[in-house]
């Protein structure tokens, strides 16, 4: 896996958890509130989507060339947030964490 496999994979993993709490859970619970359901419609088949599907939607957006900061959102330019994944020192996760 690449490390942006990996990133995603954190955020997945991190669904559900305390870590998840204000990060990941907030995000999903938050975006499907805010956008209409046309839009998860259009692109998952159905109007209210499982946090799993939410998670699988997500786009890198950001790769941070000076740190290993990978940034992921929704598709479409729907929202300012991002899930932010930074590694540390030896590929190791540090962080997982809902940004605006």
């Amino acid at each position: 896996m690449n490390n942006e496999e990996i990133a995603l994979e954190a955020i997945r993993k991190s669904a559900g958890t305390e870590q998840g709490e204000y990060g990941i859970d907030e995000f999903i619970s938050h975006h499907i509130e805010e956008l209409p359901k046309s839009y998860w419609k259009g692109y998952l088949g159905t109007e209210v989507p499982n946090p799993e599907q939410v998670i699988g939607l997500l786009v890198l957006r950001e790769k941070w060339e000076d740190e290993d900061v990978y940034d992921f959102t929704l598709p479409g330019d729907v929202t300012d947030y991002v899930m932010s994944v930074s590694f540390g020192e030896g590929g190791a996760i540090e962080d997982v964490s809902m940004e605006s």
